[in-house]
């Protein structure tokens, strides 16, 4: 089983937003049993959503890991706040967001949240690894 996990640092930019991106695509493109285009596509905007929302209302800093199983990809994000996610309405015009966290419901094949000793949270979601 292939794993990897990746520190996003305590700064709030798309910088490293992005970079935890490249590093889903990087992961994904390192497996030895390749992932579906369209599938990989959803694994990286998932990391791209769990990742800013831990970033923007977990503290400002996270660790990301990705887990290769057998039928699918994991994305776990860790973050200090042990808030968690919610659904609400989308702003359509103040652009405070909204949309990220129904999408990643929709996308994902199971979602769960887990407390971690020091009081935070992960933010786990699992994919699949093949075409629907």
């Amino acid at each position: 089983m292939d794993t990897m996990s990746v520190t996003v640092v305590p700064v709030r930019s798309a910088t490293f937003i992005a970079g935890a991106r490249q590093s889903a695509r990087a992961f994904l493109a390192g497996l030895t049993a390749p992932v579906a285009t369209e599938n990989a596509d959803a694994v990286v905007l998932v990391v791209s959503e769990l990742v800013t929302n831990a970033l923007r209302h977990g503290g400002g800093t996270c660790v990301l890991e990705l887990t290769a199983h057998p039928d699918s990809i994991e994305v776990a994000v860790r973050d200090p706040s042990p808030r968690a996610p919610r659904m609400r309405i989308p702003d359509l015009n103040g652009g405070t967001g909204g949309f990220g966290w129904p999408m990643v419901n929709r996308l994902a094949r199971a979602i769960s949240l887990s407390p971690t000793a020091s009081g935070g949270k992960t933010v786990s979601a699992l994919l699949p690894r093949a075409a629907r």
